[in-house]
């Protein structure tokens, strides 16, 4: 049966009211930096996921420019304000509660730190989960199946009884699967349709009304899987 139910943070429960390239934009320009990519930042925040702030992100992104902008400076002024914009999806607040008088719930969130703790802040979310883990903490980020090992431990659930809810195919779908636990995947209004490993799907913009069906579901077939497996 399942237990548990954890999910991402970004894009799956909230999200900002501006694009990211704008924020990055205002960001940089606040802080004297010159204009980076998005593209660019995803790929250099893949590679310090286990890290306190993003500074080791902005450090690598400054390193080959000719730019007097500080890292530390320019980390703290991206992570203000991105929590100037962020807001929770509708009625994912209400279904949190709901969900917890089932199940424990939980978060497992890729990112620094800091970052993502002020992000839980700025919601209001410090006690809406069981338990919250930022992959900034750990030895290894999603799709790592340490990540998920560890959010499962502190839940004081088998993979096999908790289900993982996340939008990113790779991180989330791929990396909760192969570590053993069901996924249902967030789908973005721009984004991949749904992946086939993924056990269910919903939309972003109706995750409060759509995920609680979805989890009843799931949780109905696997425990018909289980009662099958012990005949």
């Amino acid at each position: 049966m399942l237990r548990a139910v954890v999910f991402d943070l970004d894009y799956t429960l909230a999200v900002p009211s501006r694009t990211r390239e704008m924020i990055l934009q205002d960001a940089t320009a606040e802080a004297g930096a010159p204009e980076l990519s998005r593209e660019a930042y995803l790929e250099a925040h893949g590679e310090n996921l286990t890290r306190e702030t993003r500074e080791p992100i902005f450090a690598d992104l400054l390193e080959d420019r000719e730019t007097d902008a500080d890292p530390a400076t320019l980390a703290k002024t991206y992570r203000e304000t991105i929590a100037e914009s962020l807001e929770a999806l509708p009625g994912v607040e209400a279904m949190l509660e709901d969900l917890t008088e089932e199940y424990r719930v939980g978060l497992l969130t890729n990112g620094p730190v800091r970052a993502q703790r002020d992000k839980l802040e700025t919601l209001g979310w410090e006690d809406a989960f069981d338990a919250a883990l930022v992959t900034g903490e750990l030895e290894a980020g999603k799709p790592d199946p340490r990540a998920f090992e560890a959010i499962t431990t502190e839940l004081d659930v088998d993979p096999a009884e908790a289900l993982y809810v996340g939008d990113d195919v790779e991180a989330d779908v791929a990396g909760g699967t192969n570590a053993g636990l069901s996924v249902v995947q967030v789908l973005l209004e721009d984004g991949p349709g749904k992946d086939p490993r993924a056990d269910a799907a919903v939309e972003q913009s109706a995750i409060a009304d759509s995920l609680p069906e979805v989890v009843a579901s799931l949780e109905r077939r696997v425990g018909v899987s289980s009662d099958a497996s012990n005949r």
